[in-house]
């Protein structure tokens, strides 16, 4: 085996992986760091031909041929996007755009894209490979060079080995997958080759030579990601968990869920292109069709709780593949505020911490035989509620029948929120009833549980309660 582990000596990571840091739009980083940019820092640290020191440059083109390794990291990393920052120009003076405190000098505006901080400070590389002695003793010389990886402000420590370093692994791990849901650059035959001649153009002409004039050298492998569940025809799964920075009154959910699909369609227009139609639920031509749910998450279900808004959930319906989930995550994981229709509040991914419970998805995700609506739900029919009527919701919305139910227009459990009619029914759309519901089956349920009609825009949401 070939193992080649990172370590990030300031615990974060910075690189721009496709250019677009310049523009101010990033919001995911590159993550993990691709194994082309191993190659690009092992000849940075030795050059190549008569330029190489302290080896012969062979081992360069023996690693260019490797196939894609298994790469352990840690899979929901913290991607924080940087402020714009100006920095002076050396070069010129100018009337307008001057310096503060360097008078006559012009300030350029820089955009340092996006900062990937891991809860691991290691990522490794591992390739199930022989690997020639002299080829691992080369490649540790260069290693040993390596200051950074990406960005000059990623200092890294690499070292060689043929053994998996048990005490850098984290439990997370990318594995090469044609069916992946993640593209991440890796080295080819010839990169070496084409490296060489981008820098003799570099030695020539300058900064007028750039990477991106060089397309030959972008070469990517499919991956799937921790996150990237194998694909499951039956059970839908919530691609993304997200945190309120205040929390919202639980009245204002038709808002709330509103503004989060207009903005994760935004930003899946913006990052992958036209969103597909399970995210909108235009275009179906089919009857018995489900589409994304989006999901407000109110505190409910304890003596003090107020049912305010603390969180958000995005919930993909089966038979989404991984690639689609990906993008769709990573449209959510791009929105940043909420604001209109009287909410103005920030969003984030969630961490890790425990708190807000309502934020957390051990709330919503555990199995339970009984379970109570937190906002009502809305009925799919004007018809009287009976269980042979709740039971058919149950089946639309890929549940099991339950043995028995209640029903009442006023909240069953502490914190559920009470709704008037025109904060549940859409403007220009005709009114159905609508209900706070209890639910019993004969067995354990896994959560989310959403509801009725409404269930696309989060009306219906139980959570698991004491029987």
């Amino acid at each position: 085996m070939l193992e080649i582990s990172v370590e990030l000596l300031h615990g974060t990571f910075r690189a721009d992986a496709d250019g677009t840091a310049g523009t101010g739009g990033l919001t995911r980083a590159e993550w993990p760091p691709g194994p082309s940019r191993l190659l690009a820092a092992m000849i940075a640290a030795d050059g190549t031909r008569e330029r190489c020191r302290v080896t012969d440059g062979s081992e360069l083109e023996w690693f260019e041929q490797l196939p894609a390794p298994v790469i352990h990291a840690h899979g929901a990393p913290w991607h924080q996007p940087l402020q714009p920052r100006y920095v002076v120009l050396h070069k010129g003076s100018a009337e307008n755009n001057t310096h503060q405190e360097y008078v006559g000098r012009r300030g350029a505006q820089i955009r340092p894209g996006v900062r990937v901080t891991p809860r691991y400070p290691h990522v490794v590389y591992s390739w199930n490979t022989e690997t020639p002695s002299d080829i691992v003793d080369a490649l540790r010389r260069r290693a040993a060079r390596i200051g950074y990886l990406g960005a000059a402000d990623s200092p890294v420590r690499v070292r060689v080995g043929t053994r998996l370093p048990e005490a850098d692994v984290t439990g997370d791990a990318f594995y090469p997958d044609p069916h992946g849901d993640m593209k991440i650059g890796v080295p080819a035959a010839g990169d070496v080759r084409i490296l060489d001649a981008m820098y003799a153009q570099w030695v020539e002409r300058g900064a007028a030579v750039a990477r991106a004039q060089y397309p030959a050298l972008r070469h990517q492998a499919s991956y799937r990601s921790p996150q990237a569940a194998a694909p499951n025809d039956t059970v839908g799964t919530v691609v993304a968990w997200l945190r309120l920075g205040t929390a919202v009154s639980g009245r204002r959910i038709n808002a709330v869920t509103s503004l989060f699909k207009d903005a994760v369609l935004g930003r899946h227009q913006k990052l992958h292109g036209e969103p597909p139609a399970v995210l909108h639920g235009h275009g179906f031509t089919r009857t018995g069709y489900e589409i994304a749910r989006y999901l407000a998450l109110p505190d409910v279900g304890h003596r003090r709780s107020r049912g305010r808004i603390h969180g958000l959930a995005l919930w993909m319906p089966p038979g989404c593949d991984a690639v689609l989930r990906s993008r769709v995550r990573d449209a959510a994981f791009a929105v940043r505020r909420l604001t209109g229709r009287g909410v103005d509040v920030s969003v984030q991914p969630r961490d890790d911490e425990e708190r807000p419970f309502a934020a957390n998805p051990v709330r919503w995700t555990r199995s339970s035989r009984c379970w109570t609506t937190a906002f009502p739900a809305i009925h799919e029919r004007r018809r009287p509620l009976d269980l042979a009527e709740v039971s058919r919701w149950c089946e639309h919305a890929g549940l099991p029948s339950p043995v028995r139910f209640r029903s009442a227009r006023s909240p069953l459990v502490h914190g559920a929120v009470d709704l008037a009619p025109v904060e549940v029914n859409r403007p220009g759309r005709p009114g159905l009833p609508y209900s706070h519901v209890k639910l019993w089956f004969e067995e354990p349920v896994a959560g989310p549980v959403v509801i009725g009609s409404g269930r696309q825009r989060g009306f219906g949401l139980c959570v698991p309660v004491e029987t």
